[in-house]
């Protein structure tokens, strides 16, 4: 038992140091636009593959990083040609995820085709990989793929994650997709506007969301006062909609579970930029929220009240899933409960210490 004890000690040392070399420099700060790499693009005068479901693409990439490379492909919306969402390749690929946006057959392409060429252009990028002429060969994770679009061109995106379950991530900007089959397990986030006439949200994103299983990692962020194009660019909404897309992706696509408090600690707590955030993944699955396990605190879910084991006087203060500040309070070891009977069944957020930790409420 001894030795067990040690070589579990052993593995959460390495486990311990992996995690803070994964978390250097992961701050709000460096989702800057551009990000630290030097970007340069290939089309298909460069030799990059035509895909047969699609139309012309562009592929941005970084020439300073180090690979292996996460890739995400991206299509506009009805009508709308490439250079509607172009911001988004060299914002990704400066920050290291490859990108190719590409182009549809016919502007009026409907969803489920443009999810078909979604997946033509992730093939693209497969071929990259092995193409002997492409700066890319090689330096691409083929296990790391992403799609993400604009209006339909979002709609095409949620469907191109039923169709391929073997995408790591989607990003649906302001998608417009009608009845949607939203049955996958691929990491979703939608951005909408809270004035979008084109796809208002309740009609598209909220149902989107509320679609897609509650097993699947999902977060919707509604922009306040944004319109049906405020997620065209990565500074829409004075950058913050490239800080949160960049953080799932980070997180979701390359797996760096440093940006989960990211998120959750920072640009999904009480954000100005949002009318409405709903989101059911947690850092505490993840195994990253050291502050919970240090504290403790049970039962959760809870009907009535928590109660944290603490040794040592705190502030705490719970915030609605949207973000409002519903309780604030000193907690000591005599004085260590929470009564949150009083409020609706739902998801709660619980910050301490700096820290957030998810609460559930029950009946």
């Amino acid at each position: 038992m001894k030795h067990l004890h040690s070589l579990f000690l052993f593995i959460s040392l390495l486990a311990s140091s992996a995690l803070n070399a994964q978390c250097e420099n992961v701050t709000l700060e460096n989702l800057t636009n551009p990000g630290p790499y030097e970007i340069a693009t290939l089309t298909e005068a460069d030799g990059i593959r035509n895909g047969p479901d699609y139309a012309g693409a562009t592929i941005y990439y970084p020439t300073n990083g180090t690979g292996p490379y996460a890739s995400i492909a991206m299509v506009p919306g009805f009508t709308a040609l490439p250079s509607s969402i172009e911001e988004w390749g060299p914002f990704y690929a400066s920050h290291g995820i490859v990108t190719i946006i590409i182009g549809t057959n016919s502007l009026v392409d409907l969803p489920e085709a443009r999810a078909n060429a979604l997946l033509d252009a992730l093939e693209t990028i497969k071929q990259e990989n092995t193409r002997s002429a492409s700066p890319l060969e090689g330096a691409l994770n083929t296990n790391q793929l992403a799609v993400s679009g604009m209006s339909m061109g979002g709609g095409g995106a949620q469907r191109a994650a039923v169709l391929d379950n073997s995408i790591s991530a989607v990003v649906a900007l302001c998608p417009y997709l009608n009845s949607p089959a939203l049955n996958h397990d691929v990491p979703l986030l939608i951005f909408s506007g809270e004035e979008d006439l084109v796809a208002p949200s309740s009609e598209h994103a909220n149902v989107h969301y509320n679609s897609t299983p509650n097993t699947t990692d999902k977060l919707l962020f509604e922009v306040v006062n944004g319109n049906h194009f405020v997620a065209n660019s990565p500074s829409g909404s004075e950058g913050v909609i490239g800080q949160v897309a960049l953080s799932w992706l980070k997180l979701q696509l390359e797996e760096k579970e440093c940006y989960c408090p990211l998120l959750t600690n920072n640009l999904l707590l009480n954000p100005p930029a949002a009318s409405n955030v709903l989101q059911n993944f947690e850092c505490e699955a993840l195994g990253i929220n050291p502050i919970a396990q240090a504290i403790g605190y049970s039962p959760n879910p809870t009907k009535n009240t928590v109660t944290l084991n603490i040794t040592e006087k705190v502030l705490f203060e719970l915030f609605s899933p949207l973000g409002q500040s519903l309780l604030k309070n000193e907690l000591t070891p005599a004085n260590n409960q929470i009564d949150v009977s009083a409020f609706p069944t739902g998801i709660y957020y619980l910050r301490i210490k700096n820290k957030t930790m998810k609460l559930i409420k029950v009946d």
